[in-house]
């Protein structure tokens, strides 16, 4: 049975992904709890202001506490200072929305976004920023992937295949041979590319973010749009301005405390699991 620590990190995870709030008894059935239990956890972060009440005895709902404390946790480490400027630039010159990604061992995680079409049709998901990264149908995961040997990179998403719940849900599932296929062509081209695979309509192309002292992924860099925008043509087009941007940023990131302190942690990760 979860203790109270589990149960509480998971109330908050799905209140997270429901701004509009959810009901006692719909979290309790979600993550198979008593009723009375999510209910006294449910105060308990009432009181420490990170849930309230919709309405009297309504759903319950994130307050912007946690986000308040995310955006400053990320607004000190550098983050904001060192990739955002080249952020802004790639979504002006592609039209089309950028995500920045970093890995946190064994994970990807979306945390920097900039959106470059401001009229017509348009990829805009908005709640995309801490979720972890599906690795094996998304651009991004598929770029880190590509920087890693066969065995690290199947082992990795066959890992997280067997948790789906900690990362976002793909649209189609990929097999181990058509996604070592696909690794093989990423390392040819020099960028990932994923079309309907994650979302349907969307696609997206992605490359790795490298610390200029010693060539390690630190994180992925990707462009996203609607899948008739995203054609190999305009992707070769953007190509080498995309590889330009995440060169960019790996050569700042240096700067930022933040990238350091993920660099260091997921090192020490990968020679635990490779020892192991």
């Amino acid at each position: 049975m979860p203790g109270v620590m589990a149960r509480t990190l998971s109330i908050l995870e799905m209140l997270a992904a429901h701004p509009d709030g959810l009901a006692v008894g719909v979290i309790a059935s979600e993550l198979d709890m008593p009723v009375s239990a999510s209910h006294r956890l449910l105060k308990e972060l009432s009181q420490y202001g990170y849930v309230r009440q919709v309405r009297s005895q309504g759903d319950y709902a994130l307050t912007i506490k946690m986000a308040a404390q995310g955006l400053s946790f990320l607004g000190k480490t550098g983050v904001t200072d060192v990739a955002q400027p080249t952020l802004d630039r790639l979504a002006a010159v592609s039209g089309e929305l950028i995500r920045l990604s970093v890995i946190d061992y064994p994970n990807l995680v979306w945390i920097g976004v900039a959106q470059g079409a401001t009229t017509g049709l348009r990829y805009d998901p908005g709640r995309e920023q801490g979720i972890v990264v599906h690795l094996a149908s998304s651009a991004g995961g598929r770029a880190w992937l590509a920087t890693l040997s066969d065995d690290e990179a199947l082992t990795l998403a066959a890992t997280q295949a067997k948790d789906p719940a900690k990362a976002a849900v793909p649209q189609t599932t990929t097999s181990a041979t058509e996604l070592l296929s696909i690794l093989h062509e990423t390392r040819q081209r020099g960028y990932s590319v994923a079309v309907d695979s994650y979302i349907a309509g969307m696609g997206a192309f992605a490359a790795a973010i490298c610390r200029p002292t010693d060539g390690a992924t630190i994180g992925c860099l990707s462009i996203a749009g609607p899948a008739v925008r995203m054609t190999t043509e305009l992707m070769n087009d953007l190509s080498g301005t995309l590889l330009e941007a995440a060169a960019e940023i790996g050569m700042t990131s240096e700067a930022s405390f933040f990238f350091n302190r993920l660099r260091h942690s997921a090192d020490a990760k990968i020679e635990s699991s490779r020892s192991a």
